[in-house]
């Protein structure tokens, strides 16, 4: 674990991910990521990755009833998204070193708990940082 310049916050000196699920029709969801990453930055940490999980981008060209009613929707309630790319982001989380993910969406205490033991590290959503101010 990196050495923290401010103990009172948690992403100060650390590298951070982050990552969002968006519906496909959210057209500014690089600009939400780009507001996070820029929160993130701006309390001390670096980031290095960015992952996005789109809701609905593929189901639009299959025949499937009620698609657009779930775009919105997440696509685990443990986890938010799917497992694939759980996977794929606990991969880089743990080659990086990464110690923090910040997700835009908000996350459930099962949530966070799921995915901090499946990345191995501490998990935020974005509204904990506007909202706690720093101590997640």
């Amino acid at each position: 674990m990196k050495q923290y310049r401010r103990l009172d916050d948690p992403l100060n000196g650390a590298d951070v991910v982050v990552v969002g699920l968006f519906s496909a029709k959210e057209r500014d969801y690089e600009v939400r990521l780009d507001e996070l990453a820029a929160v993130v930055e701006a309390r001390g940490g670096r980031v290095v990755g960015r992952y996005v999980q789109r809701r609905g981008a593929s189901d639009r060209w299959k025949e499937r009833p009620g698609g657009a009613a779930r775009m919105s929707r997440p696509f685990s309630r443990r986890t938010l998204l799917t497992q694939g790319k759980v996977r794929e982001i606990a991969d880089a989380c743990r080659q990086g070193d990464v110690d923090a993910a910040v997700f835009v969406n908000a996350l459930t205490p099962v949530q966070r708990t799921v995915l901090a033991g499946i990345l191995g590290c501490v998990v935020f959503s974005g509204g904990d940082l506007a909202v706690h101010g720093g101590t997640g």
